[in-house]
């Protein structure tokens, strides 16, 4: 299998749609081409194309997208309960940061238009925690509440799995409510409350830490 034979097969399923196919694979190349979650038993490769709400598909962020991402980026930052940051980076600075294969975009079935994105970064450059990464989930507040985020957190969790990564973790302000029931629906847990961690806007802010370790990966 090749990584276009593989790009085709996952453009022709419908979202939640599963590839399957005797023999062996490389499991890096179809989390390439989007797929999400990969399972090899009885001699046989299952594949599946991640969930999405209605009217929209969860494919790879492409350096095509780079606008589209930073721009809702940007909205979430200026909403001041998603980030520190008071201005996206630029798409190099993005791109350097985040590591692939896990880097998800929601988009219109249609017109591929982005309306959220997923990414991760990684925690520590000592082995020990090659398994443990942050992430970053945004979505365009134009579609709030269709369950992007959701679909988004999905799909990252599959990847990740997939991929042998055990640990996802971020930081959320306490006042980002939505947020916060969002990662707790998708398995995440409350680690702690870092209290007055750093200056927003001038004043002091808390972060709540969250987790979620998988039952899948690092389990051995």
């Amino acid at each position: 299998m090749t990584i276009t034979e593989a790009e085709k097969a996952f453009r022709e399923l419908q979202p939640g749609g599963r590839y399957e196919f005797a023999g062996s694979t490389d499991t890096e190349l179809l989390l390439a081409a989007g797929f999400t979650r990969v399972e090899v038993a009885d001699g046989r490769v299952r594949a599946t194309k991640p969930e999405a709400p209605p009217g929209m598909a969860i494919r790879p962020m492409r350096p095509a997208d780079a606008d589209q991402i930073l721009a809702i980026y940007q909205a979430g930052i200026d909403g001041g309960q998603a980030s520190f940051e008071t201005t996206a980076p630029t798409w190099e600075g993005f791109d350097a940061a985040r590591l692939k294969p896990h880097r998800h975009v929601a988009v219109d079935a249609e017109t591929d238009e982005v309306h959220g994105w997923i990414a991760v970064s990684g925690t520590s450059s000592r082995c020990v925690y090659a398994g443990v990464v942050e992430h970053s989930v945004y979505v365009d507040p134009r579609v709030s509440g269709r369950g992007v985020g959701s679909a988004l957190l999905q799909a990252l969790i599959g990847s990740t799995e997939t991929a042998g990564i055990w640990t996802i973790q971020s930081g959320v302000f306490p006042e980002n409510t939505a947020s916060l029931r969002l990662h707790e629906r998708a398995g995440f847990r409350v680690v702690g409350v870092r209290s007055r961690v750093g200056r927003h806007h001038g004043r002091w802010r808390d972060v709540v830490l969250l987790e979620r370790r998988s039952d899948v990966a690092g389990t051995g």
